[in-house]
């Protein structure tokens, strides 16, 4: 893979937790992110504290 580097469990759920958006903003967020790592093949999407990220 190339990229950066993977954010483990606890940072994810810690920015997926911390957030102060709403829970449909939250997740069309972090689906966003998702796809671009996965659209990229690469390990982070660059937004780090974002949730999904």
């Amino acid at each position: 893979m190339s990229g950066g580097s993977r954010p483990g469990p606890a940072r994810r759920w810690r920015n997926w937790y911390h957030s102060t958006l709403e829970t449909m903003e939250r997740t069309r967020i972090a689906a966003g992110n998702h796809w671009y790592k996965i659209r990229h093949i690469e390990g982070c999407c660059g937004n780090h504290g974002q949730p999904g990220c």
